[in-house]
């Protein structure tokens, strides 16, 4: 069963956390789970995890208790083993938990050229990926090796040496279809080439992670 773990908090856009559920759950066997509202989901029957994007900030655990419980969780998939993709707050998520450093940046809109490593994550996946972001993974995780990078950021997905967990800034699930409701809550660049999606495949990176837990 693949587990989508809903990290965004009821006040935050949920078209992310459906739409990143509606291409990783297509035709196959699992459910999602809100962690702020529920708490740590049962990994008993999971057989991969899918860790969202959030409006929330990893430093943001005061006003947010139920951080403690998302970094519990990041520790004991790397710990169990269990196939996991972390987007955007979950790429910043693990790499915290596992005693990296994610600091509050400026905020990056628009579709960023990127560098992406020879990893069977990113089958498929051009060097161009829309960009929605404000906070940054400033120093991997404790054996979390970076696979991709960009001009303005230096880690932008990571993967464990041993453990079958990657994660990336982006939104794999950011297409052209929510370009209208991103532009509405967060701004995007005015100019045609931010609003050319036609080479964007970062929607790829879900299949790939799907194929390499064994649940294609």
């Amino acid at each position: 069963m693949l587990l989508v773990c809903d990290c965004m908090p009821a006040d935050g856009p949920a078209y992310f956390t459906d739409a990143l559920a509606d291409l990783a759950l297509d035709g196959r066997e699992g459910t999602v789970h809100s962690l702020p509202a529920d708490g740590l989901p049962t990994l008993s029957n999971v057989d991969a995890v899918v860790l969202t994007g959030s409006t929330a900030g990893v430093y943001e655990a005061d006003e947010r208790p139920w951080l403690d419980d998302a970094r519990l969780l990041a520790r004991d998939l790397v710990a169990r083993e269990l196939p996991t993709l972390g987007v955007c707050f979950g790429h910043q998520l693990v790499n915290d938990a596992l005693g990296g450093t994610v600091e509050a940046g400026d905020q990056r809109r628009g579709i960023a050229d990127v560098n992406l490593g020879d990893d069977p994550l990113f089958e498929g996946v051009s060097g161009r990926i829309p960009m929605v972001h404000g906070d940054y993974v400033v120093a991997p995780g404790d054996r979390m090796e970076t696979v991709a990078s960009a001009d303005y950021y230096d880690h932008l997905a990571t993967r464990h040496e041993d453990a079958p967990l990657w994660t990336v800034q982006y939104h794999p699930e950011f297409t052209a279809a929510l370009l209208d409701r991103v532009a509405d809550d967060f701004g995007w660049p005015d100019d045609d080439a931010a609003r050319d999606f036609g080479d964007v495949t970062a929607d790829r990176t879900v299949e790939n992670f799907v194929a390499a837990a064994g649940l294609d």
